[in-house]
């Protein structure tokens, strides 16, 4: 690949600011308030999952209600309707019958309100388990909220550097051909992070290592604006005054 020196040492001035956004992205993730916010977020999903087990609780007991309270409907019913027939009929044989259904009937109704009285009592402690949990959840928010006001006021800050960083890196970037630039960011995505390093001293800055032997003779033979490589660790390699060549 070909590019002029000039566009070459421009990617240092890409490559200086990438790290520093690299280094702001890593200062914001350590903030102390964002691992007590992930904490809270993992607390929350807990809640989140007893919070759906007690409403299905609370509407299994809802439901349980309903059908007794249905049933309780129709036992009333029928004992209104044959106290109604007994007021009425003058058969013994009927009057018998009416009332023996009667004793029946009341005993069900009786079993069925005292089952009542204990699906109802189920239904409210269901309703406090659901609205504790609420409360948990409220107060999970409430922190939540706070944490995040004094992350964002802590990042504050840094946001603003990050955000002139990234003009600085867009205007940079806008004066690079191209190619040049693809290049360096698929090096650069190898490299994690870095794309170019400067060539100082016959010292690659990426990875530390000093060139030697046919290396640093193939570097030396290169022409100005021939795009070259660490031979240990495939960044671009710029050439400066001080490359030493």
């Amino acid at each position: 690949m070909k590019a002029s020196p000039a566009d070459q040492q421009q990617l240092l001035r890409l490559q200086s600011i990438d790290t520093r956004l690299q280094q702001l992205a890593h200062r914001l993730r350590s903030l102390p308030q964002t691992a007590d916010l992930q904490a809270l977020a993992e607390r929350d999903a807990g809640v989140r999952g007893r919070r759906a087990e007690a409403v299905g609780a609370l509407e299994d007991a809802r439901a349980e209600l309903g059908r007794i309270e249905s049933d309780v409907e129709v036992v009333e019913k029928r004992i209104a309707r044959d106290g109604e027939r007994l007021t009425h009929t003058s058969s013994m044989k009927d009057v018998a019958a009416l009332e023996s259904e009667l004793v029946s009937l009341r005993k069900r109704l009786a079993d069925l309100e005292d089952l009542e009285l204990v699906v109802m009592q189920k239904v409210e402690d269901a309703e406090a388990r659901v609205a504790a949990i609420d409360e948990e959840r409220a107060a999970i928010a409430a922190d939540t909220a706070r944490l995040e006001g004094e992350r964002d006021e802590a990042a504050g800050g840094l946001g603003v550097e990050r955000d002139g960083a990234e003009r600085d890196r867009a205007a940079i970037a806008a004066t690079i051909p191209d190619d040049l630039l693809a290049f360096y960011e698929q090096r650069r995505t190898r490299g994690a992070g870095v794309g170019a390093a400067l060539l100082r001293q016959r010292t690659c800055s990426g990875c530390t290592i000093t060139l030697t032997g046919s290396d640093l003779d193939a570097v030396r033979r290169a022409a100005p604006d021939e795009v070259v490589q660490c031979p240990e660790c495939d960044r671009i390699l710029v050439r400066t005054d001080e490359s030493g060549l």
